[in-house]
């Protein structure tokens, strides 16, 4: 389940419109961190990393809809980080990714 929800924000992200080429990529190497963080986390707590995975593919769906609602996707990526907050003690890196997908969508002027 963890790969299939990656794969399809990775499949969302490819297929934007609404994203130029240098927010893709780095969306996209964004998006390799946070599976090989989130794929460490399900080792021992599966339920939660498979939530996050949930939350980034909403915000994902959000910050690339042609037609963003900028309330929902603040409420989206508000959602992200609370679910990494406990970790950022024992995944730091984690916590380091999320909040670095949430600047680059703010920056982005979303």
């Amino acid at each position: 389940m963890l790969k299939d929800t990656i794969s399809k924000i990775e499949g969302r992200i490819q297929n934007s419109a609404a994203l130029d080429e240098e927010h893709r990529a780095e969306l996209l190497m964004l998006l390799g961190q946070l599976k090989t963080e989130v794929t460490s986390l399900s080792s021992t707590h599966e339920e939660e990393a498979e939530s996050i995975a949930s939350l980034a593919e909403v915000s994902a769906r959000e910050a690339t809809r042609e037609n963003k609602n900028p309330q929902v996707l603040r409420h989206s990526i508000g959602g992200l980080q609370s679910s990494v907050e406990e970790f950022e003690t024992s995944h730091p890196g984690l916590a380091g990714v999320v909040n670095r997908i949430a600047s680059l969508l703010a920056n982005m002027g979303i």
